[in-house]
């Protein structure tokens, strides 16, 4: 594995938060103002929480602000905005529950909760919800092959079962491309593309067939950039991140990970990667040379403790080693700077890069 630092004129600052409780997903609640930051934590013991956390600048701690009981483990956990720009919770549960929790957008205290229970939506855990920007509007996915979404209807939530597959296929990662379409991810590394105008199924998939490499894995996370949607960012397991460019679907562009050739060797991790976001903090080496098909800079986190950037034909950098696995992370989306992680060893790290 062969990781560098270089890009960075300085090491990123890290500062590590113990906390009393293990910790399942941590992400940033979207900024209220210029002075106050938020972070919300999904805890597992000793009783399923969600937590939204007050973060001190100053000092870079955090303070229970407010907290809320899910029924069962989280299993999936997303932030987001609604229209009016109130900040939105959704949480997924292992008993198959889907929540949305709405914080108040002056303080961050959760003022109201709407839930779909778990006979309704799936026979299962939840392995992903994805919250549409700007839009209450949910598309949920499990191992039992259930594509559901969830949207919000005055003061109830409508579900609209989208695909069932009855146990034949299983689905663990999704994520929105645009108001209308959206990817899901399963094993063998395989990806979804689906678009409510066109009932009936997904649209488009991709099916590894990678020669030499091995496809047998686990898709566990989805990005797409807001800029371009037509190229859908996976991570998985045996280290593996790649891309998949819907208008030329013959060959995945690795990042890290198997593949063929050169690509091979430029592994950021080798274990699982249990969450990949595009990085728009980190300039592409190749700023001269940018084209719409060129995958942009990447984070991703894994199970043997990396947190690190990759890009396409670069060798990856480095930014935090644990000697635990880093559960998950999040990218601040007005100060992509910032970086919060979740560390199995019952941590919150909070990362600022220079």
């Amino acid at each position: 594995m062969a990781i560098t630092g270089g890009a960075f004129p300085e090491r990123p600052q890290i500062h590590k938060l113990p906390q009393p409780h293990y910790i399942d997903a941590v992400r940033w609640l979207p900024q209220l103002s210029a002075f106050d930051r938020f972070a919300v934590l999904a805890l597992s013991s000793p009783s399923p929480a969600i937590q939204i956390h007050s973060l001190d600048p100053q000092t870079l701690t955090l303070a229970p602000q407010s907290s809320w009981a899910p029924p069962s483990r989280v299993s999936s956990l997303r932030t987001s905005r609604t229209q009016t720009h109130q900040p939105l919770i959704a949480a997924g549960t292992v008993s198959g529950s889907l929540h949305l929790l709405f914080a108040n957008a002056v303080d961050a205290l959760m003022e109201s909760e709407l839930s779909v229970p778990e006979k309704d939506l799936h026979a299962g855990p939840v392995s992903c919800v994805d919250v549409m920007d700007g839009a209450a509007e949910c598309v949920s996915v499990g191992e039992d092959g259930r594509v559901n979404l969830v949207s919000v209807t005055g003061s109830r939530l409508g579900v609209r079962r989208v695909f069932d597959s009855e146990g034949l296929v299983s689905y663990t990662a999704a994520k929105w491309a645009s108001p209308a379409e959206f990817v899901t991810g399963g094993y063998g590394f395989g990806l979804q593309w689906w678009d409510q105008r066109r009932p009936g199924g997904a649209v488009s998939q991709f099916k590894a067939n990678w020669g030499q490499g091995t496809t047998s894995g686990i898709v566990h996370s989805i990005d797409i950039h807001p800029s371009r949607k037509h190229t859908c960012l996976a991570g998985g397991s045996l280290g593996t991140v790649f891309a998949w460019d819907i208008r030329s679907q013959q060959q995945p562009i690795i990042l890290s990970g198997i593949g063929t050739g050169e690509a091979a060797t430029r592994l950021a991790c080798e274990s699982e990667v249990w969450e990949v976001q595009y990085d728009r903090y980190t300039k592409s080496t190749n700023i001269g040379n940018i084209s719409s098909s060129r995958i942009l800079p990447a984070m991703i986190c894994s199970e043997d403790g990396i947190l690190a950037v990759v890009e396409q034909d670069e060798e990856p950098i480095e930014l935090l080693a644990e000697p635990c696995a880093i559960n998950s992370f999040d990218i601040d989306r007005e100060n992509p700077s910032e970086v919060i992680c979740s560390l199995e060893w019952e941590s919150i790290v909070i990362l600022t890069r220079p």
